[in-house]
């Protein structure tokens, strides 16, 4: 099971109440609700490997140079600095509080450098033995899923109560296109929350149709410049003028699968590797209760 930690964490903030605090005040929610989503998926689903993973860097440098609005509408001006992501005052003093406890316990996490969580998530995804499940709330990620290696999105959209397990049929449900069509389906439809702008006047429907018609991107383009007579006319004069953009988008949308990650040591503890450590975290933070569901969906 891979996680797509920060969709996690700022889940767990928006949906616990931040009146959730330690015993000094500090709220304390994302932490909690994290842990609490973790034994959910832990009892639910009873993964033999778990990890978390991060964003080493949320907007990398050659996604930005491909597609200058990659991200930039969250962009926060902290210090002087435009490259620090927006994050709430309350939550980004917890992310190092969870990474903390998430060790202690024996939970693993991975990054890699100048790479987003999502590449780590494809990279681990496709290298290692399936079956996979990967958790997040990021549609970017549905263009992993693949039955033939049993790697399937548990979407987060309406929180890990009901999560959406998301194989080859419920992607084609869903959208109208394969897995493996997903990437070049987000290019054109755009997304708009990674400042994406999609090609002008293509929305799902019509690009599930165009994919449809002629397969991936590629086929798509040579029959613009073919002017094939299957392709209408207006679609013909959006995609003709959305070709700077085409030619870049696909390698900001597609996931990495070669992020240079560290070893990962991933295996699910059935007790914390540091019972003491995660006894003191819990009493200074109060997550008794929080990591007592965790070392009992652990235990199983």
């Amino acid at each position: 099971m891979l996680l797509d930690a920060a969709s996690l964490y700022f889940r767990a903030f928006y949906g616990v109440p931040t009146s959730i605090t330690a015993p000094d005040g500090t709220p304390i929610n994302a932490v909690r609700g994290f842990l609490d989503m973790v034994s959910t998926l832990v009892t639910r689903y009873r993964p033999a490997r778990l990890v978390a993973c991060l964003d080493e860097d949320w907007r990398p440098a050659w996604r930005v140079a491909l597609v200058p609005s990659y991200k930039e509408h969250r962009l926060a001006e902290v210090g002087g600095d435009p490259t620090v992501e927006e994050v709430p005052d309350l939550l980004a003093p917890q992310v190092p509080v969870l990474l903390e406890v998430l060790a202690a316990i024996g939970i693993a996490t991975a990054g890699a450098a100048d790479y987003e969580a999502d590449d780590v998530i494809g990279t681990l995804a496709t290298r290692g033995p399936g079956p996979v499940d990967v958790v997040t709330g990021d549609r970017d990620l549905i263009q992993l899923v693949d039955d033939a290696r049993g790697v399937r999105v548990l979407y987060t959209g309406r929180g890990v109560a009901k999560l959406e397990e998301l194989d080859d049929a419920a992607v084609r449900g869903k959208y109208g296109v394969e897995p493996s069509q997903y990437a070049d389906f987000a290019t054109l439809r755009g997304d708009p929350s990674d400042g994406l702008p999609g090609v002008a006047g293509i929305g799902e429907k019509t690009a599930s149709g165009l994919l449809g018609r002629w397969g991936d991107l590629s086929g798509l383009m040579a029959a613009v410049d073919a002017k094939a007579q299957a392709l209408p006319a207006t679609h013909w004069r959006k995609l003709d003028a959305a070709r700077e953009y085409l030619a870049v988008a696909p390698d900001v949308v597609k996931v990495a699968t070669n992020a240079p990650i560290p070893p990962v040591t991933d295996p699910l503890p059935s007790a914390p590797v540091d019972p003491e450590r995660v006894g003191a975290l819990a009493e200074r933070w109060g997550l008794e209760s929080a990591v007592t569901r965790l070392e009992k969906a652990l235990a199983g």
